[in-house]
This record gives structure tokens, C-alpha cells and sequence, in this order.
């Protein structure tokens, strides 16, 4: 297939979630320790974890997954368009103002007993309508999420010039099978590069963060919330139970070691059996989800529709 530009790439008509990647060009790491210098940069990991806990109350964009790694960062994102259309103008322009400054008309719109003329009102809503559309585009969330960081970490090592690669990467989850696959596939990045050897000892990732919750007795509200199985006027959040999941990111974490497989088989969990996964091809699956997938990652129909539709963009452009 052809390249297609990022705003093609991204079709919310096909599906709302979306993994993105972004990776580091200097030989700088984003966090971690660098060998040939001894200096640390492990503190850069809580920059991108608070930029991007803090994104997620701003966008209308929930945040799935994550993990931040070495040299690049993982997240799981869903576009929440029902919420960006249930905001009010004051709403957006409230959560844009937390990013930029706007202009001095939205500054006034939103400054308390200050009354705008016709004239006025019909540009702050042509203005409140970018801002709306904004709030829900993947492009700008990775932009507003790296190049703060680029540009602290530029100060930081006293240098210019590029930090990251010039584009993030995306993959399309086209269903379920996709969506829980790709979780884990985040969630376990630490335990797959050696780094952590359990999912709660895993730093900067989604599960400890979820599982530090569950102890707690409630669900973090900066990451999207498990909702259980599909049923009639559900809310809106993941569609598997969290529990389910935690254990399903345990199991696949200890059977990517055969020596170390857990004593419950992997294919007994309820999200698997639900899903109707079989546990090879979940494990293959979970363990390599950026190479197995290119732009998109579904079942074998889900991801011929996409295909289809992909290819007639690409002919068209």
C-alpha cells in the first residue's frame, strides 16, 4: 500500500483508538542512562508521564495505555467525539486556554460579565469551532506532548535542533481483538526490554499506574475506565473488566518465557475466551504488535474493509 499522510492514516469513521509511537533521533536518551557519558536522564520518564496525564484532561481524547521507554513512548489512544460535542463553548475554550492563549477575543469570551459584540461573537465562534476540532485531533495531542518535552530537553542538554523523529507512528485498532492486544503489547514493554520484571514494578506504564489504583479502591480518572462486557446503555469506557485485564497482562507477561509459564493457562482467561483468541496466536500477537501490523491492526475482515478503504484514499489523493 501506499503512505498515506497522517490526517488519511487517522479516519475516525473506521475506528477511535489509535497506537502511536514516538521515538528519539539524538543519541541522547529520552530518559535513562546514557553509557558514555554516566549521566542519567531518568527523570525525563515523569515529564512525559505528567505531560501526558495532563493532556488527557485538556483533549477530548482518552488515554488507553502507556508506557515510556528508553528512546521512544507508547500510548493507547481513544477520540472521544461524543464528549467533545457535549462540551460547551466556554468548555473548549477554558480547556484551550490551558495550552495556548488564544486570541484577545476568546480571552474575553471567557472573562466573566465581558459582553462581545455581533461582529465579535462570529469570529470567537469561528475561533471556538478550530479549537472544538482540535480537541479531538490525534496530530495535535502527540504534538502538544512532544514538544514541551523536546523543548525542555533541548535546554536541558544546552543543544538545538531535533529531538524527535519527525513524524509519530500510528496504527489504526480496528476492534476489540486489536484494542486488548495492543494494551498489553504497551503494557509490557518494560518486561519485554528487561527493565522491570513484573507489571506493577514496571515505572511509567499504565498497569502499575492502574493496579496502584485498584489498591486503592478506584480507577485512575486520567486513563479510560474498564467498564466490563458489553451490555445495553453502557458507559462509555473499555469494554473488558479490569481485573480480567491486570491478570491478562500477568499471564501473557509470564509466558513469553516458556521456562516461567504461569499454572493457569493463558487460554482460560475471560477476555481471551470472550474474544474467542486463540492463545498462540494471542501471544505472537501481544509480543510483536508493531511488527506483525503496519498502519492498521484488526481481524482478518475488519482489516480487509480498512485495506479497501485505505487503498481508494490513496488512489484518490
Amino acid at each position: 500500500m501506499m503512505p498515506l499522510a497522517r490526517k488519511r492514516q487517522i479516519s475516525l469513521v473506521d475506528t477511535p483508538y489509535y497506537h502511536c509511537v514516538s521515538r528519539c533521533v539524538r543519541r541522547a536518551f529520552l530518559c535513562g542512562e546514557d553509557k558514555l557519558t554516566g549521566k542519567s536522564f531518568e527523570h525525563r520518564r515523569q515529564w512525559v508521564e505528567d505531560r501526558l496525564l495532563f493532556l488527557s484532561t485538556v483533549f477530548a481524547i482518552d488515554v488507553c495505555a502507556y508506557a515510556i521507554m528508553s528512546n521512544h513512548t507508547h500510548v493507547v489512544l481513544h477520540v472521544n467525539l461524543d464528549q467533545a460535542k457535549s462540551l460547551s463553548d466556554k468548555e473548549v475554550c477554558s480547556r484551550w486556554h490551558k495550552l495556548h492563549k488564544g486570541t484577545l477575543l476568546t480571552q474575553q469570551f471567557v472573562r466573566e460579565g465581558k459582553i462581545l459584540s455581533e461582529a465579535e461573537q462570529l469570529t470567537v465562534n469561528t475561533t471556538l469551532s478550530i479549537y472544538r476540532q482540535r480537541l479531538t485531533d490525534i496530530s495535535w495531542f502527540m504534538r502538544e506532548l512532544n514538544e514541551p518535552i523536546a523543548r525542555q530537553a533541548n535546554k536541558e542538554d544546552n543543544c538545538t535542533g531535533h529531538f524527535w523523529e519527525g513524524r509519530f507512528k500510528s496504527q489504526a485498532l480496528l476492534d476489540e481483538h486489536a484494542l486488548a492486544a495492543c494494551m498489553v503489547y504497551v503494557d509490557l514493554n518494560p518486561l519485554r526490554a528487561n527493565i522491570a520484571k513484573t507489571p506493577e514494578t514496571s515505572n511509567h506504564t499504565s498497569i502499575k499506574r492502574r493496579i496502584h489504583n485498584l489498591k486503592k479502591g478506584y480507577q485512575p480518572k486520567t486513563l479510560m475506565s474498564f467498564i466490563g462486557n458489553p451490555r445495553q446503555n453502557q458507559p462509555e469506557g473499555l469494554t473488558f473488566n479490569l481485573i480480567d485485564y491486570i491478570a491478562l497482562v500477568d499471564l501473557s507477561g509470564r509466558s513469553y518465557d516458556l521456562e516461567k509459564r504461569g499454572t493457569i493457562a493463558l487460554g482460560e482467561s475471560p477476555i481471551l475466551q470472550r474474544l474467542s483468541v486463540d492463545e498462540q496466536r494471542w501471544l505472537a500477537i501481544s509480543s510483536s504488535f508493531e511488527t506483525t501490523f503496519s498502519v492498521a491492526a484488526g481481524q482478518t475482515n475488519t482489516l480487509r474493509q480498512f485495506k479497501r478503504r485505505y487503498r481508494q484514499k490513496a488512489q484518490s489523493g
